[in-house]
């Protein structure tokens, strides 16, 4: 019986020597890469649909040739705001209306003036009647707010046509 026992105890001695041995040695690591993987793959947003571009079909027929220059030909008649394209131009006739600054105004002699800066930073003084911009727009009324002017412009039948167009006080 003394040998039963003994058998016994280094049966279990070996068991627990066993299983010590045959814990896993690496299971914070196996932890941490389940933790670490689980939030990883996020949601993809969807592609946004995709939109069909409406297709232009030119009929030459009823078009005019676009690699072909077309120039504007006076009509016979003139329209009724044809301007005089034989007087001399004005300094200020030289700069597109957008690039000209009001920059205020001047009265001499009962005469309203207002100042005009260029885009070359040149200051001009110009009364009522006289033009300036490049279509011919010619200063209809001044006040301390800012100029009227009145356009003339060909369109693309080649009549003339009479447009209005504002210069406001730029501080």
């Amino acid at each position: 019986m003394k040998q039963a026992w003994l058998l016994y105890a280094l049966t279990g001695i070996s068991v627990i020597l066993l299983a010590g041995c045959a814990q896993d040695e690496h299971a914070d690591l196996r932890a941490f890469m389940a933790q670490a993987g689980a939030g990883g793959q996020q949601a993809l947003e969807p592609l946004p649909p995709v939109q069909v571009q409406e297709i232009f079909s030119y009929d030459a027929a009823e078009q005019p040739d676009p690699f072909r220059p077309r120039t504007l030909k006076a009509s016979k008649s003139g329209g009724a705001f044809q301007p005089d394209l034989n007087r001399p131009r004005q300094p200020l006739e030289q700069f597109p209306l957008d690039g000209l600054r009001m920059v205020g105004t001047l009265n001499k002699g009962g005469q309203t003036y207002a100042l005009i800066r260029t885009p070359e930073n040149t200051l001009y003084r110009i009364r009522r009647g006289e033009y300036m911009g490049q279509n011919f727009g010619l200063v209809v009324a001044i006040s301390d707010t800012g100029l009227e002017l009145r356009e003339t412009v060909q369109d693309g039948a080649g009549d003339w046509t009479e447009t209005k167009a504002t210069l406001a006080l730029q501080e």
